[in-house]
């Protein structure tokens, strides 16, 4: 399955404000955009943050019951979330890919790692071979 991995450089907020700051690593990671005016996405992600805490997996429905938003729109972000590696889909319900934050940024810096190793290896094939 393709990822898509996007980082951004997005300036950090002074106040230490744990909604902001989950804000701002969403952002960072291209997870939430302008066109989200109620932030759904944001909120579907926050859902997840605090479920995986408990290492409790949830099913898009629960998600939008609990969130007061479509199974549609929620199956839309949950699908975002996946392809962009902090997703996983597990025991027929959805799940951070790790149990805390910390460490799904860490098997994203290594997922980045071993991307741009195997790209490395295809260019200098490639130079290889051009002479």
């Amino acid at each position: 399955m393709a990822k898509r991995i996007t980082i951004l450089k997005v300036r950090r907020t002074t106040e230490p404000n744990v909604n902001q700051e989950l804000q701002w690593l969403g952002n960072s990671l291209g997870l939430f955009n302008v066109r989200d005016k109620d932030s759904s996405c944001f909120r579907v992600f926050i859902t997840l943050v605090r479920s995986a805490k408990h290492n409790e997996t949830l099913p898009s429905d629960d998600i939008a019951e609990r969130l007061n938003l479509s199974r549609g729109t929620v199956v839309h972000h949950l699908t975002k979330l996946m392809n962009s590696g902090i997703v996983i889909r597990e025991k027929g319900g959805y799940i951070l890919r790790e149990r805390n934050l910390q460490s799904v940024i860490k098997d994203i810096q290594s997922d980045m790692e071993r991307m741009f190793s195997e790209l490395q290896e295809v260019a200098k094939e490639i130079d290889e071979r051009l002479g």
